[in-house]
């Protein structure tokens, strides 16, 4: 397993407590919530097979939060590193 790193904006300006703790229940424990100018945005180095498969899986940990996803930021590193 390899690790990946990328970013998932909400499309929420600032998150609550509550919805911290959602998201941290719903499986983003690998990630750090920030918030900054008021855009909420979550750092994440997940575990995963393939790229592709770690940031499906982070959308469906902040989807089952009842949280939604605007956009993934990927540093062109991460997948100019990534194997075949």
């Amino acid at each position: 397993m390899q690790s990946h790193e990328f970013t998932l904006i909400l499309s929420i300006g600032e998150v609550t407590d509550d919805q911290c703790n959602a998201l941290y229940e719903a499986g983003c424990d690998d990630g750090t919530i920030s918030t900054s100018g008021r855009v909420t945005r979550i750092d994440f180095c997940r575990d995963a097979p393939t790229l592709e498969e770690a940031i499906r899986s982070a959308i469906g940990n902040v989807n089952a939060a009842g949280l939604q996803v605007a956009r993934v930021e990927i540093e062109a590193d991460a997948i100019a590193n990534q194997k075949s």
